[in-house]
């Protein structure tokens, strides 16, 4: 029981996540009213799936360094996990944006297509779907474990282009971006108030535990499947 406390914490927290986030008030902010509920998903998951990234990226490094095939087995796991969040992510965040942009404000899928977070987002997580493409060209395993891990550090650099710089450098719908007027930044701490971070905070860390979680069943199968290997 004691090594499975944090188990038990994931299934509370998001338990909690999904009651509060639907029950509990919120405050009426211009646009996002009753939609900002989806911060506790959307946004959330997408904090958990950059933490899932950022351990992807620490375990590739360690490969290039030990050449230890368990790190390489650890790495595509984490980057899987959170491939997967960042999928959920981009839907939460498509129907979020059909509430606020295309039935609030009337604006036209066009636009909605180009919008420049949407497009920073969906790259990022082709840049990772093409990692696993890369692994499954590979036969050679040792060629395979290090050639990705090389690309996962690139995969990760470009995280930060991709979703936080240049859709903050250009006229975005998305709410906080230069030429928004579609809402506050969900995390501008003039916005957020306490009936927000009550659950917001408990939501980040829970859909991480949870993304631990399903990697730790993953990585579990795979290294009882390549336990001759190793």
């Amino acid at each position: 029981m004691h090594k499975s406390w944090w188990k038990i914490a994931s299934v509370i927290l998001l338990v909690y996540t999904i009651v509060g986030g639907f029950l509990m008030d919120v405050p009426r902010l211009f646009i996002l009213n009753e939609s900002i509920r989806n911060l506790y998903f959307h946004v959330s998951m997408w904090f958990a799936m950059m933490i899932l990234f950022g351990v992807s990226l620490v375990y590739s490094i360690k490969y290039l360094s030990k050449q230890q095939y368990k790190h390489d087995i650890y790495a595509s796991a984490f980057a899987g996990t959170g491939t997967f969040l960042g999928l959920l992510g981009y839907a939460t965040g498509a129907v979020w944006a059909n509430y606020t942009w295309v039935t609030d404000q009337g604006q036209s899928l066009s636009n909605i297509l180009k919008e420049p977070k949407l497009l920073g987002a969906g790259i990022a997580i082709l840049i990772y779907c093409a990692y696993f493409v890369l692994r499954g060209s590979f036969t050679d395993m040792d060629k395979k474990a290090r050639v990705t891990a090389v690309y996962n550090v690139f995969a990760f650099v470009m995280l930060f282009p991709t979703i936080w710089i240049i859709p903050r450098l250009v006229g975005s719908l998305h709410p906080g971006a230069p030429g928004s007027d579609s809402g506050n930044p969900a995390l501008n701490f003039n916005d957020i108030d306490s009936r927000l971070r009550i659950v917001f905070y408990p939501a980040v860390i829970g859909w991480t535990l949870l993304a631990v979680w399903i990697t730790t069943l993953k990585i579990r199968t795979r290294l009882l499947a390549d336990k001759s290997l190793l």
